[in-house]
């Protein structure tokens, strides 16, 4: 069986061979392990999401579109169901029932973003539609 260690020359052990360290785990692990030795710790994205989530609470949202640039562990927080319902919730006056019911349905991101006519039009077509339904259920 071919060894990587076998193939190159003999290590002392504890000798640091960042080219080894390439070749078995690649680049982004050797940089990440370098930072680590020169100590760069990232201690953000060591907090819980919980905590994060009351970080990202107070940032705007062009801030929240940069760190989510970042890396993979703040994009998927960036774009999670309870950052948007975060923004949703801190930033509109009220949040009625229905406004809860229709942004579980379509996403607290898109509720954000939706024009509060629109809203007001989808949440009015989802009441009618329900009524139709229970009208129906009526008949029968």
């Amino acid at each position: 069986m071919w060894c990587l260690w076998a193939s190159r020359c003999v290590l002392r052990f504890g000798v640091w061979c960042p080219d080894q360290v390439k070749v078995v785990f690649g680049e982004n692990v050797l940089l990440y392990t370098q930072g680590l030795c020169s100590g760069n710790f990232d201690y953000l994205a060591r907090l819980s999401d919980r905590l994060l989530l009351r970080v990202l609470s107070f940032l705007e949202l062009e801030d929240v579109q940069q760190l989510r640039c970042t890396s993979r562990k703040f994009q998927k927080l960036c774009d999670s169901e309870q950052f948007w319902e975060q923004a949703v919730r801190s930033r509109c006056d009220t949040v009625t029932v229905e406004m809860g019911s229709l942004a579980r349905e379509l996403g607290w991101k898109k509720v954000f973003f939706t024009n509060k006519l629109q809203l007001q039009k989808q949440i009015s077509r989802r009441r009618q539609k329900q009524e139709n339904v229970g009208t129906d259920a009526d008949v029968m």
